[in-house]
């Protein structure tokens, strides 16, 4: 959310922010915004006018009252009733103007960084930089459920009786593969100086509204019936939210964090569930990272993320790229944004395992999350996360990169312990 001193004094940048991101049909927000929140002050200063008419007239009753005069402080009590009478319809309005203000002010995207690439959408996202060599082996790459399947580690039959399309079961090797990596994953944050963390899986709505826009609210959270709780898509959301309405010490930041948590994502829009393989789905489990810095350092931390990232997947021979996201891709909250791409010798082409982002100080704006500057001021802390490895998506990069030629699968040095010394999984015949 954006501060509303800034939409006024920069109305025509904000509305060329909205172009940029071919939201268009939301330009119309910003004069309304700037137009409730001028009806607003001056239903403040009406207000004020008031209380210190009131506090004038109090005065003068105590000194009527002194000097005998009655009947003349009656009519002052009269008085003060009227503007008492005023001040509650001042009031009722004022809090009424808040919330639509506020509301409209939600649905603002954030500013975006100047040099994001400007693009409708995704496919307008620019291939930055490579790293690791994509090798295309002289066998064939089975699709990602058959190599699962391969090794009994994969049953989405049985899901989709008793759960439906976009549920799986994952089995023996596989599963504990699964697990390996995000262990792999965790103490290889905790190792980077990140503290870890396991939020809860639930939060309020007044946490989601914070941490998300409405559309992406609507498109992937899963809410509880009956009760003001949402399953999380991310355990992005409960960490940062975790620091709502709190005034957090300088020398407390940076707070780096790294969190694990199942994410369930109804995933409603074009891209839709993977019938058959486990790409999109409604349930995966992720090793997440999360920080809440100081605003000039946000920029510093958005690049030592993205690079952790890439750093991570290599130690699992594992060749990404990073692709900056055009203006068109970014969700409403975010400043800039990057995806880490890994390589899929099946397809011969990369897909996305990682998201990057910098969210300034959107996410904090919209939860009160605040620091005490030098100066004694307190400002909006800045966000960011990124993933560090979300399986069991990621599983199809390891598994296609490592796959050998007899079916087996290599398992990389800096992942053994995690598998109990195993140096491969083996087909199951």
């Amino acid at each position: 959310m954006l501060d509303i001193k800034f939409v006024r004094e920069n109305k025509d940048k904000v509305k060329e922010n909205i172009k940029k991101k071919f939201q268009d049909k939301k330009l119309p927000l910003v004069d309304q915004v700037i137009e409730l929140d001028s009806e607003k002050r001056k239903l403040q200063q009406e207000g004020d006018d008031l209380r210190q008419k009131r506090n004038e007239i109090s005065n003068s009753i105590g000194i009527l009252m002194k000097e005998k005069k009655v009947e003349e402080a009656n009519k002052k009590k009269e008085e003060v009733v009227k503007i008492n009478e005023l001040l509650m319809d001042i009031e009722k309005r004022e809090n009424e103007l808040a919330v639509s203000l506020k509301e409209k002010m939600m649905m603002i995207p954030n500013m975006i960084a100047d040099d994001v690439p400007i693009g409708e959408d995704d496919s307008k996202n620019i291939d930055e930089k490579h790293f690791g060599d994509p090798i295309i082996p002289d066998y064939e790459i089975p699709y990602h459920a058959d190599i699962m399947s391969q090794f009994n580690g994969l049953d989405k039959e049985a899901a989709g009786r008793i759960s439906g399309n976009g549920f799986y079961y994952l089995m023996g090797d596989i599963a504990r593969l699964h697990s390996a990596v995000l262990a792999y994953a965790r103490d290889f944050m905790i190792d980077k100086g990140f503290t870890y963390c396991i939020p809860p899986f639930m939060i309020h709505g007044a946490a989601v509204d914070g941490v998300m826009s409405f559309e992406e609210k609507e498109n992937m959270m899963y809410k509880i019936e009956g009760e003001d709780l949402y399953l999380i898509g991310t355990s992005e959301h409960s960490m940062i939210a975790k620091f709502k309405d709190q005034i957090l010490k300088e020398s407390d930041l940076p707070i780096t964090m790294t969190s694990y948590s199942p994410c369930f994502r109804k995933e409603v829009g074009s891209h839709g569930i993977e019938e058959r393989g486990v790409y999109r789905i409604h349930q995966f489990e992720k090793q997440e990272m999360v920080v809440i810095c100081k605003k000039e350092d946000s920029d510093k931390w958005y690049e030592k993320m993205w690079n952790y990232s890439v750093e991570l997947f290599r130690t699992l021979d594992i060749p990404v790229r990073k692709l900056v996201c055009c203006s068109g891709d970014l969700a409403d909250l975010k400043y800039r944004s990057c995806d880490i791409e890994a390589w899929s010798p099946r397809q011969q082409k990369y897909f996305e395992v990682c998201s990057c982002s910098n969210l300034t100080d959107a996410q904090a704006r919209r939860l009160g999350i605040r620091y005490k500057g030098e100066n004694g001021e307190k400002e909006f802390a800045h966000t960011l996360n990124n993933t560090v490895i979300a399986p069991p998506r990621m599983l199809i990069a390891f598994l296609e990169n490592n796959l050998q030629k007899d079916g087996s699968v290599l398992i990389p040095k800096v992942l053994q312990p995690y598998m109990g010394g195993l140096e491969k999984i083996e087909v199951k015949r």
